[in-house]
């Protein structure tokens, strides 16, 4: 992935294991696969069914985990997250599995996607008597929970889900039970998979292919999942809603891999270029991909617009993640430093430069001027994914409208600004037939509100940021 160079970063990534013996060692590889999902922080909770561990830190997972730690995770059960903040700040109190300890019973939680209601939860909780130690939205679940009181576990976190709006693919370890949750929309990805007689949980389907496993099925929006010693339960804590799985995850996101809801991520993004190509056909020489996740978008375009594919971006994998330096300046050497045009291919040629998406156009402009700077004579820029023009409330670093190019500029405008010599992006409709072969059903449809505006859920006030509302 190359969002740090472009400022449109990843969300978090979820992954369980239920019995196995080795479940600590699966997780590092299982999180290992999902690490493009979140390079922030990382965390891994274990149960031997009496006792919870707990290992986390800042940092990509080589760099939290050491041989040591994974041996004193012990246990046959565990939860792993990688992150990027969200919600709440990058805090070492905000790495998850976040874990918390009462006299009965431990609790860990691991939470993908972003709640809209959490600051009005947040302040009710805090009025009740509750004392938060996080900033991170995720706590407001585990408080719900416990304040359920004497109801069981199982009813008392099928009573706290119907109380958080918003985004959340959740996988919660106790000492005896693991329980998996989506919401009635199913914005965020989450499935289950086996390894023998364990049950494993992951954000993506990649992850399974590491260390052996096989896709069972995904979980489904509304959709609570109890795992014990005795197997696998599932029971409904919502009424069925039409799935509204985050366009992005197909665009962006996600591993080319991994399947959402069946259908293969490369294959989906293949065809959203070759609808561009229909959409948007120019005469040229060549086409390339901006890395990583750009490339199945290109290949398509190239199939349908029988136009050479090459390799006329290549990018340098050892260097580090630009998004940490402090100034815009230095952001954008970085992305110098991690692209490189290849001459010989470029120079003379008229190309086709196939990106996902345009975030605050950065990116795009240095990346033209330096196939420009390289020889080539026209640079045309295909996006295969519509305008960003509005915030994702739902777990995507694009809260405000202010820093998204398309919300402030017209095509041309942005056209100039960028310095190609042509723009376009692929339509909502060439997206959505990408994505579902043209066909929406209850269980298959997808959320495009950070291109229409046309949020599948209430967005409460507290949820959007005060320079937001001027």
């Amino acid at each position: 992935m190359h969002g740090e160079i472009r400022g449109l970063n990843e969300e978090c990534g979820v992954f369980g294991v239920f019995g196995h013996p080795d479940a600590a060692q699966l997780t590092y590889y299982g999180l290992h696969a999902l690490q493009h999902r979140g390079q922030e922080g990382a965390g891994i909770v274990t149960t031997d069914g009496t006792k919870v561990h707990a290992a986390k830190g800042h940092g990509l997972i080589n760099d939290v985990f050491t041989q040591s730690q994974l041996d004193d995770l012990t246990g046959h059960a565990s939860v792993g997250h990688v992150r990027y903040a969200t919600a709440g700040d990058g805090g070492y109190e905000n790495i998850q599995p976040l874990l918390f300890r009462s006299q009965t019973e431990s609790m860990a939680l691991a939470h993908n996607g972003n709640l809209v209601n959490a600051q009005g939860l947040k302040s009710q909780l805090e009025a009740q008597g509750s004392i938060l130690q996080t900033t991170s939205d995720t706590e407001v679940i585990a408080h719900l929970i416990q304040r359920a009181g004497h109801i069981n576990k199982e009813e008392a976190i099928a009573q706290a889900l119907t109380m958080i709006k918003g985004a959340y693919s959740l996988a919660i370890l106790t000492e005896k039970c693991m329980y998996v949750a989506m919401d009635p929309r199913g914005i965020r990805p989450l499935s289950i998979g086996k390894l023998g007689d364990a049950y494993i949980v992951s954000s993506e389907t990649c992850a399974y292919d590491v260390i052996g496993a096989t896709h069972v099925r995904d979980v489904k929006p509304g959709e609570l999942i109890i795992i014990d010693e005795d197997g696998m339960r599932v029971k409904s804590f919502s009424a069925p809603i039409q799935r509204t799985l985050c366009s992005m995850e197909y665009v962006y996101f996600s591993r080319p891999d991994s399947n959402l809801d069946g259908k293969n991520v490369h294959a989906s993004r293949k065809t959203m270029g070759k609808n561009l190509a229909k959409e948007a056909y120019v005469e040229a020489d060549i086409v390339t991909g901006v890395p990583d996740s750009s490339i199945s978008a290109a290949i398509g375009y190239a199939e349908a617009s029988s136009t050479p594919y090459e390799l006329g971006l290549i990018k340098n994998r050892y260097v580090g993640r630009t998004f940490i330096q402090p100034s815009q300046e230095l952001r954008e050497q970085g992305v110098k430093m991690k692209l490189s045009a290849v001459s010989g291919i470029v120079e003379g040629k008229r190309v086709v430069m196939v990106d996902d998406s345009i975030v605050r156009g950065t990116t795009s402009r240095r990346i033209v001027k330096m196939l420009k700077e390289a020889g080539a004579t026209e640079v045309h820029v295909r996006i295969a994914s519509p305008p960003l023009k509005n915030p994702c409330y739902y777990g995507i670093d694009t809260s405000t409208s202010g820093e998204l190019i398309a919300a402030n500029h017209s095509i041309e405008e942005m056209r100039e600004e960028i310095g190609a010599d042509s723009l376009y992006f692929l339509s909502t409709d060439g997206l959505e037939s990408a994505i579902h072969d043209g066909e929406e059903s209850m269980e298959h449809g997808s959320c495009q509100a950070c291109f229409t505006g046309n949020y599948p859920t209430e967005i409460f006030p507290s949820t959007i940021p005060p320079y937001e509302k001027e």
